[in-house]
């Protein structure tokens, strides 16, 4: 147990010694300072304004207006994704001749990649040509992932800015983000990751002799003796850089990173892991530094990073204990030795053990990222609904690029709203009184997420169709259903392996709630920083509740956590919970 815990601690350890001067990075791009790679790409983007004629790109923008720019942005994007997968039989880079995919199948894909979700119904190596994999999703990897972080930078900026409408200009924020943050890091991550053996080509599948041949039955009960493998290759480098970096997580084959060609080594299974979680945790940071206060930043990371450190120590100590049943007529303790790691291994991988996948789905799962090395369906019932839990509460606890910050924002802004009506006092934050108006939007941000979860895994519950694409009945088949909902909701995009979602109505239902956990708390995010910007500066006051201290990050940590009781308790009482009681009694 020790050992499980100490590989964690490194992993902290170095995520966050990576994410402060980052964090510094990020605010000078997006503020418009110089930075080490401005000789490169400033003229860049003085020359992308120029072929796409963007004369304004410095006009700034009231939050209507950039809302809409979002919106119809990710509209276009979506429409593009559609065609590439239907039409994808008769277009280029296409080797092995793929054949387009259903209709509510690019549906749901589309409104999973232009939402940053990466909810894959589908495995990649057998449904998707090269060209829908590079033009159409990993394109979205990098725009989807930008589009968050600009409404993000709009939101802080309506904090910063005093009795004025405009909160920044959409497209000189997606540009930079993509060229100065995205593109760089997906470099460097690309390239190291190609070296240690992903593949990187357009070359067609390789067909490999067997070592050892495997008789197969068929279905007309003949024997057939298969002798040769296909290897599926591909341009997957590029896209599993961003994947990690963008917190979007889709894998461009269909186990995701527990495919020896997504994550070859132990080397790139820890910059993968690391990548999970960097640009959200380093926007924290960012935050602090660009309001021209660093405590607010430090006190929101802090927040994020107890609640993941208590999840991280609950899914690595039930993994590791195991179960009573896997330990049932067996030799081999559960607290391990030094030949056997021990504990739950079902659904991972002997090279990456406990503690790598233990972390990994805690990172994930608190990232909107979704990317797996090991198979969650396979974890305990508490090592399962952890992860489940992390994705119920909004995907606050870090969550995605952008989105995730601005989500935990609107949390502080009800955790504020609540301590002033405790002392009676008009609530502030960051130097802005927050009214009626924050409060309605923050109240959307907070609730977005549940109310999608639960009414869209109710409904399916109910369906008897849904039942046919469970992997396992009672308590676990709920879980399946469940998770599949808060992952959507979550904008996460990993499942309980095994839950066959490719149909008609899981792939439109699941699809439409990508949708509205997307936009409906980025445009409220939006409607705040306009509303905020508007307003003077309230001087700080005795009364005035201070937001960097301990008590306010236990406060805040305790609003979350409430929501994500009183929203799912009754849900994963008869899900997870049920599970857990029935295996120790």
């Amino acid at each position: 147990m020790s050992n499980v815990a100490i590989q964690m601690i490194i992993y902290c350890v170095i995520l966050i010694a990576l994410a402060i001067p980052l964090g510094k990075y990020i605010g000078k791009v997006m503020n418009g300072e110089k930075v080490f790679l401005s000789r490169i790409f400033v003229p860049c983007e003085k020359g992308i304004y120029r072929v796409l004629r963007l004369n304004k790109s410095d006009e700034d923008m009231g939050w209507k207006k950039y809302a809409v720019c979002c919106v119809v942005f990710s509209i276009f994007g979506f429409v593009i994704l559609f065609f590439l997968q239907m039409f994808q039989k008769i277009l280029p880079l296409n080797p092995e001749g793929i054949g387009g995919t259903s209709w509510h199948l690019a549906f749901n894909t589309a409104s999973s990649f232009v939402t940053n979700t990466n909810w894959q119904a589908y495995s990649g190596e057998s449904t998707l040509s090269y060209l829908t994999q590079m033009l159409g999703l990993t394109v979205q990897n990098f725009v989807s992932a930008a589009t968050g972080i600009a409404v993000l930078f709009a939101l802080i900026r309506g904090f910063i800015k005093v009795k004025q409408k405009g909160i920044g200009n959409f497209y000189k924020d997606m540009v930079r983000t993509v060229l100065y943050i995205l593109i760089p890091l997906s470099l460097v991550i690309g390239i190291v990751i190609a070296a240690q053996g992903v593949p990187q080509t357009f070359k067609a599948y390789d067909e490999v002799e067997l070592l050892e041949p495997i008789e197969v039955e068929n279905e007309d009960g003949t024997i057939t003796t298969v002798t040769k493998q296909v290897v599926p290759l591909g341009p997957a480098a590029s896209q599993i850089a961003i994947k990690q970096l963008g917190t979007n997580g889709g894998g461009f084959f269909g186990v995701n990173s527990a495919h020896p060609f997504e994550n070859p080594t132990i080397f790139t299974n820890l910059l993968e892991m690391i990548s999970l979680l960097l640009i959200p945790a380093a926007l924290c940071f960012t935050f602090g530094r660009n309001i021209k206060d660093k405590r607010q930043g430090r006190a929101i990371f802090i927040a994020m990073f107890v609640m993941l450190a208590i999840a991280l120590g609950i899914i690595g100590y039930n993994e590791q204990i195991g179960t009573p049943q896997a330990a049932q007529g067996t030799t081999v303790a559960m607290e391990g030795s030094s030949v056997y790691s021990g504990g739950n291994m079902e659904g991972k991988e002997t090279r990456f053990g406990i503690a790598t996948s233990a972390t990994w789905a805690g990172f994930t799962t608190a990232a909107s990222n979704g990317s797996v090395n090991s198979m969650h369906d396979s974890y305990t019932p508490i090592g399962g609904m952890i992860p489940m839990l992390l994705m119920m509460l909004g995907e606050v606890v870090f969550g995605g690029v952008g989105c995730g910050l601005y989500g935990m924002i609107g949390f502080a802004i009800l955790t504020v709203f609540i301590a002033g009506l405790m002392v009676g006092r008009t609530p502030e934050y960051l130097g802005k009184k927050i009214e009626p108006f924050e409060m309605k939007m923050a109240v959307f941000i907070c609730l977005a997420t549940p109310v999608a979860i639960l009414i869209g895994s109710g409904i399916a519950a109910l369906l008897p169709a849904t039942v046919g694409s469970l992997n396992n009945a009672g308590a676990h088949g709920l879980s399946e259903v469940l998770y599949a909902y808060s992952s959507a909701g979550g904008n996460n995009g990993s499942a309980f392996a095994g839950f066959n979602a490719n149909t008609p109505f899981l792939n439109i239902s699941i699809g439409l709630v990508m949708l509205f956990v997307r936009f409906v708390p980025m445009i409220a995010t939006l409607a705040i920083a306009g509303s905020l910007a508007q307003k003077k500066k309230v001087a700080v006051s005795s009364g005035t509740l201070p937001t960097h201290n301990a008590m306010f990050i236990v406060l805040l940590i305790f609003i979350v956590l409430l929501v994500g009781a009183l929203s799912f308790f009754p849900a994963l009482a008869l899900g997870p919970v049920a599970e857990f009681l029935q295996m120790i009694g």
